[in-house]
């Protein structure tokens, strides 16, 4: 049964493998900006802002309905008339008035003449679609963002595999040295077994870089969208600090304030459509009917069944004035205005954040600039000095635990100078976040 499940497993590999995709960083963006959810979302946003802006429309046009209806009066209603009227003074007589049957047909137009609140929301829709495409962007900004952090992330990974590599074979050598040191009498079976023990333990640790680097590549692609079973690949370039020319941030150009702007915008329409309920509305009315009468049922007979239509038509002018609501719409302008005042004060606030975002930004990209530095020497300090060490365990003059020691200190050496760089890469896209200049991110590439 396991032989079974394992053939199925390695077939339904082999029948979905897939060659692997090459991704830039410009690449792995617009594919993310095309499958992302939350940017289809978005686009969707503005299609239906486009919907809603039809509907508000739809109430200043002219508005076109019919009606018809059949009533069968089992019991007709009966007035009371005056016997005069039928040469009989002094009596009152009950006289039923209508037809068993009556059928109906009418066409009511009616158009809007004004309506406040109507303008008003058609003014408020528009800036609703501006809301969403700003929004929008921000979505796309947001995407780019988290692509650009975990597409740095799969070279970090990238690389600390690769030191591991470069000290595996650095090990290699250590233990063959040792091992012809302790074939010739010159060392002891310990230090040829320790160096065996260093050397398995990196075999054992490169197994755990290459799952991280999978689950590097694993993020990346649901950042972007694409099926976690299509291999990628990323091509082979260095992610070395590039210093970035000092933009000075212009927040108002920032997709935060203009959203935020624009949903101030938004408040105001709505203060403003509920201070329209202050307004009269006016209305024209039109309609056009038929009406028939009978004592059978008026639909297809005539005047020889006893069946009577005419028609009918009326024009007139609908005027609403509002008098006392019990101060509802004061209440609804009083919200408007206290949810304005907070959304001013969260454009403020924003403000300040981003200044402090881009303050911090700067600072830490020139302390990771100066950290790279200061790594890069490390580096090769550590390699001169593992040279040295090897050197000298071979002439008698170094102890196994002094290269051991340097291999070690060479390795955490590349290490740091990779976290560093990546570090500075991350500063560097809050630099641009912090400046609104995102979209050059994908420009200059690594």
């Amino acid at each position: 049964m396991k032989k079974l499940l394992l053939g199925l497993l390695f077939t339904t590999g082999f029948a979905f493998a897939q060659d692997p995709v090459e991704l830039d960083l410009n690449e792995a963006v617009s594919y993310a900006l095309e499958h992302k959810a939350e940017a289809e979302k978005a686009r969707l946003d503005i299609k239906s802002a486009d919907a809603k802006i039809a509907e508000v429309r739809a109430s200043a046009l002219p508005n076109l309905s019919a009606s018809a209806n059949t009533t069968y009066n089992p019991l007709l209603q009966e007035n009371v008339l005056p016997g005069e009227i039928f040469g009989m003074p002094g009596e009152d007589i009950a006289v039923a008035f209508g037809k068993e049957w009556t059928s109906n047909a009418t066409a009511q137009l009616t158009q809007t003449l004004f309506n406040q609140q109507v303008f008003t929301g058609l003014k408020a829709a528009k800036s609703t679609k501006e809301f969403y495409q700003l929004n929008a962007q921000l979505t796309n900004e947001e995407i780019i963002e988290r692509v650009a952090n975990a597409y740095y992330q799969v070279y970090q990974a990238q690389q600390m595999l690769e030191n591991l590599q470069s000290n595996l074979e650095l090990t290699e050598q250590t233990v063959e040295i040792v091992q012809g040191l302790f074939e010739n009498g010159l060392a002891k079976k310990i230090d040829y077994d320790r160096t065996k023990v260093a050397l398995n333990n990196l075999i054992a640790n490169r197994q755990q870089v290459l799952n991280s680097v999978a689950l590097s590549e694993n993020a990346l692609k649901f950042m972007i969208g694409m099926p976690i079973g299509q291999e990628i690949r990323l091509p082979e370039r260095t992610f070395d600090p590039v210093i970035l020319p000092e933009i000075n941030p212009q927040m108002v150009e920032r997709t935060e304030v203009q959203l935020l702007n624009k949903q101030l915008e938004l408040l105001n329409w709505q203060k403003k459509a509920s201070i329209a309920e202050y307004y009269p509305s006016l209305a024209l009315v039109a309609n056009y009917g038929w009406l028939g009468q009978g004592d059978v049922i008026p639909l297809g007979n005539g005047e020889d069944k006893g069946v009577y239509w005419s028609d009918m038509s009326a024009i007139g002018v609908n005027l609403s004035i509002p008098i006392f609501n019990g101060g509802a719409t004061k209440a609804r302008v009083k919200q408007n205005q206290f949810e304005i005042e907070k959304a001013r004060e969260d454009l403020e606030d924003t403000k300040l954040a981003m200044e402090l975002a881009h303050a911090n930004a700067v600072a830490q990209l020139e302390n990771n600039l100066l950290t790279i530095q200061t790594q890069e020497d490390n580096v090769e300090l550590a390699r001169e000095v593992f040279e040295d060490t090897q050197n000298n365990y071979g002439l008698g003059l170094a102890s196994l635990n002094d290269m051991l020691d340097a291999e070690r200190d060479l390795a955490e050496a590349k290490n740091n100078l990779t976290n560093a760089r990546l570090d500075y890469k991350l500063a560097e896209v809050q630099l641009l976040r912090s400046q609104g200049q995102l979209e050059t991110l994908t420009n200059n590439t690594l």
